[in-house]
């Protein structure tokens, strides 16, 4: 079965030797990725969701029962137990890059280094879309992802949200060799009073990379929170974490809610960004209401996560009595010595840092293990 490298491996792999913004070529872009990220190849299932039809989590409104994943091909699909009892894993990621608009797109040095960290995760949850093509994501996808004629990577968008004229999109970008998407869980949570400038995205998906009643099932809430309203809008998700929680999928609902991306968060650090922090870390009470969901855990606590190296704004939050699939692998990618950038260079790309945390690919993988022990933060 075949996993993906280590950071530390993609480190060494990939931080001497890239130089977008130096003028490498393409082809070598694409050669360099495909050795240094390991994907797999395969197929999946993907359709775009009728946004139209969104469970309503009104009190009175019956259980939203969707129908089961839609299954195909598997790439090295076997039992966990002829794996030695050692299953593979996934990487969740979360990035905000910055006013990603027809501006940025046109810059083929920076989307080269955007479609290289695509390349390093399984699914990545992006925000601050901030586009009117409809097409911008797909074809960002067959340029800079899909380009060798090997990687299959889909992506599912949300509709333009926003309570002004500067509205935003949310994606989930995924590899179809190891995770599938679930397209009846995949809407736009609903805020009826009005308390969030951006509604999340909710999307459910599926490990591919053992076997169908093996798989970890999760839903992922991408969130992208307004700086003068934190406070507010925390407390906000915190509602939506647990009606999402409540949802009735194929007949029980789903334990593992991993709610992702840009919190800001205003816990200060004054080290260099991706660094461990000389402060106190991140903490649940941070959270607001999120902090009242029983066992709720940050995986990124010690880090900053803005390339000015002074905030910790993005997250992966998990409830750590639930999602006991959580390794205990979580971190932030320092693009300035992964990708031998300076630090403008790397502000071109965004103002935000991707952070990442590991997963068994095998649903309960570690029963009883609870995320958070130890350093969690860890690369």
């Amino acid at each position: 079965m075949q996993r993906l490298v280590s950071l530390g491996l993609l480190a060494l792999l990939v931080g001497g030797g890239y130089t977008f913004l130096r003028g490498i070529s393409p082809a070598q872009v694409g050669q360099a990725v495909t050795t240094a990220s390991g994907m797999l190849q395969g197929s999946g299932y993907s359709q775009q969701p009728n946004y139209s039809q969104q469970p309503n989590f009104s009190a009175q409104q019956q259980p939203y029962s969707p129908p089961q994943f839609v299954t195909g091909p598997r790439q090295s699909a076997q039992p966990v137990a002829q794996q030695g009892g050692v299953p593979p894993t996934i990487r969740i990621g979360t990035f905000n890059i910055r006013d990603w608009g027809p501006k940025k797109a046109s810059n083929e040095n920076v989307m080269r280094v955007v479609g290289a960290i695509v390349r390093m995760f399984d699914v990545i949850a992006i925000q601050e879309i901030s586009t009117q093509d409809n097409y911008l994501i797909q074809n960002f996808l067959a340029t800079y992802v899909n380009n060798d004629g090997r990687t299959q990577y889909d992506a599912t968008v949300s509709p333009r949200l926003g309570r002004t004229t500067q509205t935003e999109q949310y994606a989930y970008i995924y590899n179809r060799a190891t995770i599938e998407l679930n397209p009846q869980v995949d809407f736009v949570a609903p805020d009826q009073q009005n308390y969030l400038s951006r509604e999340p995205h909710v999307s459910m998906f599926r490990t591919r990379n053992v076997p169908p009643d093996q798989a970890f099932t999760f839903i992922l809430i991408n969130t992208h929170t307004d700086p003068d309203e934190v406070e507010e809008e925390l407390n906000a998700l915190a509602q939506v974490y647990q009606q999402v929680q409540r949802l009735t999928i194929g007949g029980g609902a789903e334990d593992d809610v991993i709610l992702l991306g840009d919190l800001n968060t205003a816990v200060p650090s004054s080290e260099p960004y991706g660094q461990s922090r000389s402060g106190r870390p991140l903490e649940p009470s941070d959270l607001a209401g999120l902090s009242r969901i029983p066992s709720i855990y940050p995986l990124i606590r010690d880090r900053s996560t803005n390339t000015a190296g002074n905030k910790l704004h993005d997250n992966l939050l998990i409830q750590r009595i639930a999602t006991t699939e959580f390794t205990g692998r979580s971190g932030v990618l320092d693009l300035q010595r992964m990708f031998n950038l300076t630090r403008d260079q790397v502000k071109l790309v965004s103002d935000h840092l991707p952070v990442w945390a590991e997963f068994y690919a095998a649903e309960s993988a570690t029963p009883g293990r609870m995320a958070g022990a130890g350093d969690s933060s860890r690369r």
